[in-house]
């Protein structure tokens, strides 16, 4: 029997939860938190996932602000807006979202950006912290699905755990949360990526595999044994006529082929997703807390 990890439900719960929190920090006589999002361009990705974060801090009773900024940007005005939000004491988090134009250095914008606000989890500061153990913020995604994972009561202690994808943002921090002492967590991790031979023979030894490569319909039914936890982050637009919008949402997994076979499987979209937002607003909670 195959159990679908519903990321939306979850999501919602959890907003509910926020929902709680702030109405107590209000009764206290304390400020709502604020979150503050900075968006260059106008891709279409981008757009909506800034949307959807506006639209969770509505839900949870947080402040958000939406800095907008075209293409042409120069790198110095970004910096001097983020050091305007690194010294309000008003503003409790912000993310700079990403990608950004090409005449801009990413890891620059990311190392400007104060630890204790950097709500993305994406500062080397937070990034070591997150490496041995300590308490920091956690980039969004990898956070969301450890978050599945514990609420899911997927076993995961000892058990083997392949992640494919060694991105940054989710691949090398999603092993690394996996590999702590805690549960979820305990498990024995191999990262796979587009250099690894033998992809297939490694995924049919995981107990859990955390597909995060971009590649639609990677994983497929021949590379998963049975009982597999299988969690897919990948989110990518494939052309379809028969959809209003022109393309729908593949996930790295062939979920119609591959789910008869899993214990738990996260779908896409509806999955991962929603719990990536989610995250974003628990860490707001944190950073606010860190003053208050």
């Amino acid at each position: 029997m195959t159990t679908i990890i519903d990321g939306k439900a979850t999501a919602s719960a959890i907003k509910q939860e926020l929902a709680t929190e702030v109405d107590k920090i209000l009764e206290a006589g304390g400020r709502r938190p604020h979150l503050a999002a900075i968006l260059v361009g106008h891709d279409g990705g981008s757009e909506t996932y800034v949307a959807n974060k506006v639209k969770a801090c509505q839900e949870c009773g947080y402040e958000s602000t939406l800095i907008r900024y075209e293409n042409d940007v120069t790198q110095d005005v970004l910096l001097a807006k983020i050091a305007e939000l690194n010294a309000d004491p008003a503003i409790d988090g912000f993310i700079v979202q990403l990608p950004l134009p090409r005449h801009i250095d990413e890891q620059r914008i990311i190392e400007a950006i104060d630890p204790a606000k950097d709500v993305d989890g994406f500062h080397p500061v937070n990034v070591g912290r997150m490496s041995i153990g300590l308490p920091c913020f956690l980039p969004a995604t990898p956070s969301g699905i450890m978050e599945l994972l514990r609420r899911y009561n997927v076993p995961t202690d000892g058990k083997r755990c392949v992640v494919l994808g060694r991105s940054n943002i989710v691949g090398k921090p999603m092993a690394m949360l996996m590999l702590q002492k805690g549960i979820p967590g305990n498990a024995t991790v191999t990262v796979c990526h587009s250099r690894t031979p033998d992809i297939k023979e490694i995924c049919q030894q995981a107990d859990i595999i955390i597909a995060a490569l971009g590649v639609p319909g990677f994983v497929t039914a021949d590379m998963v044994k049975d009982g597999v936890t299988v969690i897919d982050v990948g989110t990518t637009r494939v052309p379809d006529a028969s959809r209003k919008s022109g393309f729908r949402l593949s996930g790295d997994v062939d979920y119609a082929n591959v789910a008869p076979k899993c214990a738990f499987i996260s779908p896409v979209p509806g999955g991962v997703g929603p719990m990536t937002i989610v995250s974003l607003m628990r860490n707001t909670l944190q950073a606010y807390r860190l003053t208050h």
